[in-house]
């Protein structure tokens, strides 16, 4: 049943102890606030958490509530046989199955393809078919889905060739929003690192050039204007068994602005675009962790599913309900067998991350940044970095940041 938006007092489910987790990620991003709030909203519940960092320095590697770091560096460019065995050595050091929570689409994605081979060392979502988490983290088979089962996205062309790009040049409409056709692939095939908005045919020509001309490995994406359109966001656990532990809320700021991850966010419950969701994972029969994106276009007043990610968000930390129930939590109650407590939504909840939303206050000023938010003070608002009872992660996150500033002005100092 899905839930009414009502305000309430967060507590600690009971979650089963005796099965560890292990934050799983690929490649190389030490500054992870999401890897940092599965730690702890583990942690805190009694779980040992073992995390795969890139050292002792980083800050899920410092939090208090770490029981261990496995060193396991990794591309994101590995073969699936190389990610296997890599695996099988995390649950032998942890000699007990484990419940595996990935942050990133590539490693959710490699989970989600071994299937079988993972399954008697680790406890993870399965969908019944292995390749959609790979299809719905892809723009392009993002689109396919979308259109086939009638769920609003925005416009876009795949071109196949830089002459088909040249074509879009010549008449096709500006802006465009030019992404990555597989983002989960762009240690192997980078084409553009992130969503980028292309404001003119020169403009798309000229970061063409780099381009595969057999496969540009791009989509073209209708730019939804910001002065017309809203940005939402929904974080789910959908269960083979029940339904969905969904949570809806708005992003106020995002760094870079307008087009990149939530700095601060809002909870509001959206019956219309938790019906919306809800349909999705039935009809694809997505089972797992969501992480959705969608812009309500203005103009029509439809909401426009613009990225699915099957895994963990970064700002889920946002959604905590008056059970204590977060995403995160009710994956790891369902798969031990335990039930997910049904509780309040946690209207007005407020999520910041520190360090990008300082530059990002600055590039939104003059900008309405509240939206649709609920009206008022938020009743509880948390941090993605400091924590009362878990402040050491703070001073790596900050160091790593000042680090290349540091740089700089000793490269000019010497120079």
């Amino acid at each position: 049943m899905l839930l009414d938006a009502r305000p309430g007092a967060a507590r600690r489910p009971d979650l089963d102890r005796s099965v560890p987790a292990v934050l799983l990620k690929l490649g190389s991003y030490p500054l992870h606030h999401g890897g940092l709030g599965v730690v702890r909203t583990l942690g805190r519940c009694g779980v040992d958490v073992y995390a795969v960092t890139e050292g002792r320095f980083t800050p899920a590697a410092v939090s208090r509530h770490l029981a261990g770091r496995l060193t396991w560096p990794t591309t994101g460019a590995e073969d699936p046989s190389e990610l296997a065995e890599g695996l099988h050595a995390i649950a032998r050091t942890i000699g007990r199955r484990a419940v595996l929570v990935p942050t990133d689409d590539e490693s959710a994605v490699a989970v989600a393809e071994l299937g079988d081979e993972l399954a008697d060392d680790f406890l993870f979502p399965r969908c019944a078919d292995p390749g959609l988490p790979r299809r719905l983290a892809s723009k392009e088979g993002l689109h396919e889905v979308c259109v086939r089962h009638g769920v609003p996205t925005p416009a876009a062309v795949v071109p196949t060739s830089l002459a088909e790009v040249e074509e879009y040049a010549a008449h096709g409409t500006f802006p465009v929003v030019v992404k990555s056709r597989a983002p989960f692939e762009r240690h192997r095939r980078p084409s553009v690192r992130s969503s980028t908005v292309v404001r003119e045919p020169d403009e798309l020509r000229a970061l063409a050039r780099d381009w595969n001309d057999s496969d540009p490995s791009v989509i073209l994406q209708e730019y939804l204007p910001r002065e017309s359109s809203e940005d939402w966001v929904v974080h789910a656990y959908a269960s083979p068994t029940e339904d969905p532990v969904l949570f809806t809320g708005v992003k106020l700021r995002s760094w870079p602005p307008h087009a990149g991850i939530t700095t601060a966010g809002r909870a509001r419950w959206n019956p219309e675009l938790a019906e919306l969701a809800t349909r999705l994972f039935t009809a694809t029969g997505f089972h797992g962790i969501a992480d959705l994106d969608v812009r309500r276009d203005l103009r029509d007043g439809r909401y426009k599913l613009v990225d699915f990610n099957p895994r963990v968000g970064a700002q889920f930390r946002l959604f905590e309900d008056a059970a204590g129930i977060d995403v995160v939590r009710a994956q790891h109650l369902s798969l031990t067998g335990r039930p997910v407590p049904r509780a309040p939504f946690p209207e007005g909840r407020a999520f910041v991350v520190e360090d990008f939303d300082y530059v990002a206050r600055v590039a939104y000023r003059g900008d309405r940044t509240d939206g649709p938010a609920p009206a008022g003070r938020s009743p509880l608002a948390e941090h993605a970095w400091f924590a009362l009872d878990d402040p050491l992660p703070v001073v790596p996150m900050v160091l790593g940041r000042a680090r290349p500033v540091l740089s700089r002005v000793a490269r000019r100092v010497t120079g």
